[in-house]
């Protein structure tokens, strides 16, 4: 008799407080799917690793496996590193059935949990300030895959509408351009009385707390603007709903990405030497090297993920 179990992909943090994050969002996920096994596991720093993961549902019986990628958008990551890392088990592991589900991507349950977090950013600052003198400045983590970046423009400028705010613009931790210290530049001399910085992250990080950093550091230069931190999505119910739902659709057939501007199947403007390039990993020198390594994960932009 065949047993189900789900593997949850998580990227992986030098962060303790990223990692406890994740951990809570799969436990989440053990209390929306308990008729599966679900274990979990990173690409990099963090342990388990996500073959680790994948061990341990083989060693409670599990035969057939959902791989969700706990990812916002679909890049680098989600495109190439962890199906390398799930087709490399499959290859050792031939009696297991070994699916993958589909980024999280642009759904109306994550907008409903961007809008709540949003709120509630506004809600602190006081209501001295209208929607119409409100900027929404979106952050993205910053990916070499074109349609990843366009997703994080989509998003703010749903949310900009949605709310009814001002202004919204998009910009990137890293990678993508404008970066958060251009971006928030930019928007600051656009004379709004406040501006609300979201980071459209799961998780805290490195990349996340140097968002706020650099949002304190372009306000001291501008005290005429109110700058308020919203917070990332984090174990956001909407956000866990999403999530279990990438698990079960696999079985229903709807884990099949949106392959039409993939810079990989598609030759896309600017990007036509990359169609066609073989799907491969480059995790493997920081894979469960720990939270505390120092190395800095300056890899080639092109295997940047969202």
């Amino acid at each position: 008799m065949s047993k189900t179990g789900v593997m949850i992909c998580g990227h992986g943090s030098r962060d303790e407080e990223a990692v406890a994050e994740f951990q809570s969002l799969a436990q989440g996920m053990r209390e929306r799917l308990p008729q599966y096994d679900v274990e979990s596991g990173f690409l990099e720093f963090a342990r388990p690793t996500i073959h680790e993961g994948l061990e341990k549902l083989v060693e409670q019986g599990v035969t057939e496996i959902l791989a969700v990628p706990a990812m916002l958008f679909a890049a680098g990551h989600v495109k190439n590193d962890i199906p390398w890392e799930l087709n490399s088990f499959a290859a050792s592991h031939p009696d297991i059935s070994l699916s993958c589900g589909r980024d999280l991507s642009i759904e109306a349950k994550l907008l409903v949990a961007a809008r709540d977090r949003i709120q509630a950013a506004m809600e602190t600052a006081g209501d001295g300030v209208s929607a119409a003198d409100t900027l929404l400045m979106v952050v993205g983590r910053g990916t070499n895959d074109p349609d990843a970046n366009s997703n994080v423009s989509k998003v703010a400028r749903m949310l900009w509408e949605g709310l009814g705010l001002g202004w919204a613009e998009a910009c990137y931790s890293g990678v993508a351009h404008p970066r958060v210290d251009e971006g928030l530049e930019r928007v600051a001399a656009m004379s709004f009385r406040r501006i609300i910085v979201f980071p459209y992250f799961l998780f805290t990080g490195v990349l996340v707390k140097r968002i706020y950093a650099q949002m304190a550091e372009v306000a001291s230069k501008h005290p005429e603007t109110e700058f308020v931190a919203a917070s990332y999505l984090n174990d956001h119910p909407k956000v866990l709903d999403s999530l279990a739902e990438r698990a079960t659709g696999i079985a229903e057939g709807d884990n099949a990405m949106n392959c039409m501007l993939c810079k990989y199947r598609e030759q896309v403007v600017g990007f036509e030497d990359a169609q066609g390039q073989p799907q491969a990993g480059h995790h493997h020198h920081v894979r469960g090297i720990g939270t505390d390594h120092d190395h800095d994960h300056d890899h080639d932009p092109a295997k940047e993920s969202a």
